[in-house]
């Protein structure tokens, strides 16, 4: 009886905390669910690439030199790095990333449609160089710096800096305000000549950060055959039927907003394009270098050329002072 009354007592406070957990657990299974969705419904996200390679790549550039971002901007684009010859210790100086288009072009979208190219930057500098600080910055360098936000590549390595996406129309030159390491203050660091990578893009890429290919490519046919059948799905995309001479029909899929160029009758063979190359964008690579000079080196080379210039005019004086007693002496 005493049992009874207890159960009795406590099980309205069970079934209580039964339902909270209960809806605990619909709504973590419903925002895993949201995630999930968007993910696979956005996978485009220009903002995931960063973090995607920053996750992948202990360092952006590989050994063959190449840098990460041309896994997936497959197209090959101009990109110009403009930097000094040489640097004093502890001085900030500009570096200039440019990515040059036709600001008419446009690119295609995620959704099909049409839009501008955003473009974004990846700066390599090296060991012990970064970007200066807001107070180390002079006014005149910070108005053509404006509002660029940068990025370090990791915790561990501030020397390399990443920047975008940005409006392509807005920023087709990124500055950035570099401060030079001091040896006197970093034994780490040497005088000497250093090596600058840069990397432009311009536009989306062809291929996700999950390997998938986005909708900005050219679709090449799957098989060798007569194409029997061109349909449009809901979301823009197309399906083209191409029957082989031997075997079953295949069917190539293309992404929405892309424009066929193969019609139900033609032939067509394997590996040539369904469509027209809807890609306007590329990515772009270049490498300088850059001198962390010496004060005292610089200032020993003023004091020896003072030395050299002086001793050429002490000469050229003697050789004079010579020629007029050789020449007094003749005059006997």
């Amino acid at each position: 009886m005493k049992e009874n009354t207890l159960l009795a007592k406590w099980l309205p406070d069970i079934r209580r905390m039964t339902r909270k957990v209960i809806q605990g657990m619909l709504i973590t299974i419903a925002i895993a669910t949201l995630f999930l969705s968007i993910d696979l419904t956005f996978p485009q996200s220009a903002s995931a690439y960063p973090f995607w390679a920053q996750q992948n790549y202990e360092n952006p550039r590989e050994a063959t030199g190449r840098l990460a971002c041309a896994n997936c901007h497959l197209a090959e684009k101009k990109t110009i790095v403009e930097a000094p010859q040489a640097v004093l210790p502890d001085s900030v100086f500009k570096t200039v990333v440019k990515i040059p288009y036709d600001l008419n072009s446009q690119q295609i979208l995620g959704d099909g449609g049409k839009g501008g190219l955003n473009v974004g930057a990846v700066l390599m500098l090296p060991e012990g160089f970064k970007i200066a600080p807001p107070d180390r910055i002079p006014e005149k360098l910070k108005e053509e710096v404006g509002s660029t936000y940068f990025v370090p590549y990791s915790e561990d390595k501030d020397n390399i800096v990443l920047v975008g996406p940005l409006p392509g129309d807005q920023y087709q030159e990124i500055v950035f305000p570099v401060l030079s390491p001091d040896p006197a203050t970093d034994k780490s660091i040497n005088f000497g000549k250093y090596s600058i990578h840069a990397g432009g893009n311009r536009g989306r890429g062809q291929v996700y950060p999950t390997g998938e290919p986005s909708n900005n490519i050219v679709v090449n046919a799957p098989a060798t055959g007569k194409v029997t059948q061109v349909s449009k799905a809901e979301d823009g995309s197309y399906q083209v039927t191409i029957q082989p001479e031997e075997g079953a029909a295949v069917v190539g899929k293309v992404p929405t907003g892309l424009d066929l160029i193969v019609a139900s009758g033609d032939e067509v063979i394997a590996g040539s394009p369904l469509n027209a190359d809807p890609n306007v964008g590329g990515f772009g690579q270049m490498d300088t270098e850059i001198v962390l000079q010496s004060s005292g080196r610089v200032a020993g080379l003023i004091a020896f050329l003072a030395a050299v210039t002086l001793s050429q005019i002490l000469l050229v004086l003697k050789k004079k002072q010579v020629e007029r007693v050789q020449e007094a002496e003749m005059s006997f």
